[in-house]
């Protein structure tokens, strides 16, 4: 499937920026389940410093402004072709090693709630890839879908506590659980292509597991379903701060207001 995405977002200072850096990761991943065939990048009231690949091998780039901005535009576009591959995404490559991703982060680290909650998913004599299904079920019944209720520093075992939150604190949940199961497990963000419409206010966020035999296998507690041909893969980490689309410093100015435009639509290939 051919995914189109525009993706425009934009930061007004309520304090003209005086100087103020940010790291993007906005570039779709180039991998074995897709092929980026365009890509696009435009920077307002900023000036692209540096593009490189991080440590977990996503296209990052990163901007300055200054000169008392008011508002900074990123807009980039994209013309995806996404395989469907039952969720596997493949052998573990790249820099980092795979023990890394069994240690917790600051945004997984387990409570009371999480521990109780890989409990119930014992891997012992057991089918590994049935499990993590099950636990991502579950992940999805015990934190209920709702956008507001949490932000980008809730922690896993928060989201639990509330008993609610959004797709990245159903990644995190899910991440926090197989790392405690001693399941290698990563955090995805990207897009996904709706039923509803073609129209969002936001991106996507999912999780990955290693499997013996099968590699990273990918889990969306969101929505109950493996990634198919509907998802595109971004950025990559240990948890959300390693695979933010955005990340700002802005020591010289005042608070941002943001704004998102999102689109991502299929595009019918001609007969």
């Amino acid at each position: 499937m051919r995914i189109a995405i525009s993706h425009t977002t934009r930061y007004r200072f309520d304090d003209p920026a005086r100087y103020g850096v940010q790291r993007l990761r906005l570039r779709p991943r180039q991998c074995a389940v897709q092929d980026v065939l365009e890509w696009q990048m435009a920077v307002d009231g900023g000036v692209i410093e540096a593009a490189y690949d991080d440590h977990n091998g996503n296209a990052t780039t990163l901007i300055s402004f200054g000169n008392d901005v008011e508002e900074v535009a990123i807009t980039t576009s994209a013309l995806v072709e996404v395989r469907d591959t039952a969720g596997m995404v493949g052998p573990h490559a790249g820099f980092m090693p795979l023990w890394l991703f069994t240690n917790q982060t600051a945004l997984t680290r387990p409570g009371p709630k999480l521990k109780a909650l890989a409990r119930d998913f014992p891997l012992e004599d057991v089918n590994v890839l049935d499990t993590l299904h099950a636990l991502s079920r579950a992940v999805g019944e015990m934190v209920t879908y709702e956008k507001g209720a949490t932000d980008a520093t809730t922690t896993a075992e928060q989201a639990l506590e509330l008993g609610k939150g959004v797709c990245q604190d159903h990644a995190h949940v899910f991440i926090g659980a197989a790392r405690l199961l001693g399941v290698p497990a990563r955090y995805v963000s990207g897009y996904l292509l709706m039923d509803t419409g073609t129209a969002q206010d936001a991106g996507h966020a999912w999780a990955e597991a290693h499997i013996p035999g099968l590699g990273w296998v990918g889990f969306d507690p969101s929505n109950e379903i493996c990634p198919d041909s509907r998802y595109v893969r971004v950025a990559l980490g240990a948890d959300y701060a390693e695979a933010a689309p955005v990340t700002s410093l802005v020591p010289g100015g005042g608070r941002a207001g943001l704004s998102v435009a999102l689109d991502v639509a299929q595009q019918l290939m001609a007969q």
